[in-house]
């Protein structure tokens, strides 16, 4: 095999020779740049061959020319020709999900994952094609789907918002009722979970409460000694002039205790024997004022002297369970001067 080399390697050498003493120098294959192709047939070419330089596929030209030509030193002729990666849009984050890339350059790759509770319907990821387009488009993320609520017995579930179908979304919410006499028993709260399975729902558990105790000075609708259900309710009222102090109604609660019960509270007397007072706008002598009496929480005032000025004014009580306190600044004129010179009383002078 040696043998038959050296006549083939002395005849290149004296065609080099040949080409080289008639046309010149020849050229050797040129050194491109990065991703610059060009079809390359034979080692050597002839002065004034020309090549036609192209990007590789993916890349676009940034600069010329666009050709070579080997000149008669043996050279190729410069060319700033750049071949740079073609770019694909940039890519656009699907609804409900995110987007992940370093890049949007040929042979790039991006990713793409859902929020929570929603689920991955295309691709998850897609790379840069040499023509500048994406390999696939961006997925959905549609919404993990949970049956409908379970229900507790003797209970129902009143969800968020209005629902069609025997499907509901991730993240809608709904509240647990029970049917009275029964209760909630745990978290009364239900949601579609991201695993598509709705919370452990509550149970429903019967609540009675004890028999209602009456009120002092009162009394109330259902005296019976029986258990209550739950959401009965009891109305209480007060005898005579005593005036109720709370609720009319205590309702039996979902703890198995009633509501607060209300108080009877008790009228006040004016405890003046002489004078004037003012009572629902109007000025009255206490000797007209039959029956002497103000109910529970009812203001009524008393005039007193302001002896700088020679002037009355009028200090209102309130009357807190049969107890109206007369203010210190008053004083009870004397039989005869009530009698003979009651206009001169704190109330008929001039006011403050």
């Amino acid at each position: 095999m040696a043998r038959e080399l050296v006549p083939l390697l002395l005849f290149q050498s004296a065609l080099l020779a040949s080409v080289s003493s008639q046309q010149g120098t020849a050229c050797d294959r040129p050194n491109l740049g990065p991703n610059i192709v060009v079809d390359l047939l034979q080692r050597y070419f002839q002065s004034g061959a020309e090549l036609f330089l192209s990007c590789r596929q993916g890349y676009s030209p940034l600069s010329g020319p666009s050709s070579i030509v080997c000149n008669n030193r043996g050279e190729w002729t410069k060319t700033n020709l750049k071949c740079i990666p073609k770019r694909c849009p940039y890519p656009d984050e699907p609804p409900n999900g995110y987007v992940f890339y370093e890049d949007n350059l040929y042979q790039s790759t991006t990713n793409y994952t859902c929020h929570q509770g929603y689920v991955l319907h295309g691709v998850s990821s897609a790379e840069c094609l040499h023509n500048g387009t994406w390999s696939a488009p961006p997925p959905e993320c549609k919404s993990v789907q949970c049956d409908l609520a379970p229900i507790p017995r003797f209970g129902m579930i009143v969800y968020d918002k209005i629902i069609s179908g025997n499907t509901t979304e991730y993240g809608l919410g709904g509240t647990y009722k029970c049917i009275p006499p029964y209760v909630v028993t745990g978290n009364a709260r239900g949601e579609c979970t991201a695993d598509g399975t709705w919370t452990e729902p509550p149970e429903c558990r019967p609540v009675t409460c004890p028999p209602p105790q009456p009120i002092r000075n009162g009394y109330m609708s259902d005296t019976s000694q029986r258990e209550f259900a739950f959401t009965e309710a009891i109305k209480y009222g007060c005898n005579g002039d005593y005036t109720i102090d709370g609720s009319l109604e205590i309702v039996c609660q979902d703890t198995g205790e009633w509501s607060p019960q209300p108080v009877c509270m008790a009228p006040c007397t004016v405890g003046i024997q002489r004078g004037r007072i003012l009572y629902n706008g109007r000025k009255i002598w206490i000797a007209d004022f039959t029956p002497n009496r103000v109910y529970h929480r009812d203001i009524v005032s008393v005039y007193c002297m302001n002896e700088a000025r020679k002037c009355g004014y009028a200090v209102p009580i309130q009357c807190i369970n049969g107890k109206l306190k007369i203010p210190e600044c008053y004083e009870e004129p004397g039989k005869l001067h009530y009698d003979l010179r009651s206009g001169s009383l704190p109330s008929e002078i001039k006011q403050c």
